[in-house]
């Protein structure tokens, strides 16, 4: 009876918490806040000095006393009192405006598909700690094909890509289970990799982090472009130690991007020689959808679709697809009792 009660009057909470951002769907609001991974910490305090966006814009302009810190590494918790300071500042500013006393919200958390059992509770007592009352945990893949509005409880085949931050994530979903996947630490931060090795190997520059993503956003693709496009590419001269610009294409880009995505498309081929082939009949004919903000790389669904000779298509808001399914989940109990993961501090596997 009182939990009923709290449930009524706590906020419920869908969280999204990626390596490159973390978002958070608050029941009867929608997605709150969409903000990158990213934490500024004073190192003399040991307090916080600012996160998400405003963190973001600190990277490689701090002084000596304050570190930015992306407390997540591969979908994967690399620094737990960050993470958990994070997650309760992202609670603590959704219950700002409220003046009344608030229980502690339940909430249901994204995570990656190839998660220890150690790396799950570490999720889960982070959460725990950083203000939550009740926490569940779902594969992110399954996330995204609710929040792209795909049939998962049905028996047919149906195939996600989520390429995000960290990870890349594979996977085919029949009857609200995962049949067959992949996980391979491969998307967008390495893409962001390849231009900055790029860029120093072909024109000895050292190139920021932010640039090389900004980079990516603008003339990034991974198939050749109707229209060519260019853009400056600014950094350090390596060799006199000034700054230094470099006008840059669509095509210098990509062949400097070709061999990760060649390594995505190989995956999602071996994913689906490995799928039974009444699934892979169903892939055929209702197609591939991708999700992540990896999704948004131009060209990324036709190199697929051609190495694999499946359609191909990209779920609509792909950044958001996760958190909006952890929205919709929130909003079905029978869904979430039929596919949150068993929680790792209760042994029978069952903790609803």
């Amino acid at each position: 009876m009182f939990s009923k009660l709290l449930n009524r009057f706590s906020s419920e909470l869908g969280i999204d918490l990626g390596t490159a951002n973390t978002m958070v769907y608050c029941k009867g609001k929608g997605t709150v806040i969409n903000e990158p991974s990213v934490v500024a910490l004073n190192g003399r305090t040991g307090q916080i000095v600012a996160v998400g966006h405003a963190a973001k814009e600190m990277i490689g302009k701090t002084p000596g006393h304050i570190s930015t810190v992306r407390p997540l590494v591969s979908g994967i918790i690399s620094d737990f009192e960050v993470t958990e300071k994070m997650l309760r500042y992202f609670i603590e500013k959704i219950h700002r405006d409220s003046f009344l006393f608030t229980p502690r919200p339940r909430v249901v958390i994204g995570v990656p598909l190839d998660l220890t059992e150690v790396e799950r509770k570490a999720v889960e007592d982070a959460t725990l700690n950083a203000g939550a009352r009740e926490v569940f945990l779902v594969e992110e893949p399954m996330a995204s094909a609710i929040g792209a509005r795909l049939p998962i409880t049905e028996p047919v085949g149906n195939m996600v890509v989520d390429v995000g931050g960290g990870t890349t994530e594979i996977a085919v979903i029949s009857l609200g289970g995962i049949v067959t996947w992949k996980s391979l630490p491969i998307a967008g931060d390495i893409l962001n990799k390849n231009i900055v090795q790029f860029a120093r190997d072909s024109f000895n520059l050292l190139l920021g982090e932010r640039v090389a993503e900004q980079i990516k956003i603008r003339i990034g693709s991974a198939s050749s472009l109707d229209e060519p496009l260019q853009m400056e590419m600014r950094g350090r001269d390596m060799i006199s130690g000034l700054p230094k610009e470099i006008i840059v294409n669509d095509g210098q880009i990509r062949t400097s991007m070709e061999r990760s995505v060649r390594t995505i498309v190989e995956s999602i081929k071996s994913v689906l020689e490995v799928t039974p082939p009444e699934l892979v009949a169903d892939i055929y004919e209702r197609g591939i959808v991708l999700t992540g903000g990896g999704a948004l790389l131009k060209g990324l669904d036709r190199v697929i679709s051609r190495a694999t000779e499946i359609p191909v298509r990209i779920a609509d808001d792909p950044l958001t697809g996760v958190v909006r399914g952890t929205g919709m989940i929130l909003d079905d109990a029978d869904l979430l009792n039929d596919i949150a993961l068993p929680s790792s501090s209760d042994e029978s596997g069952d903790k609803r």
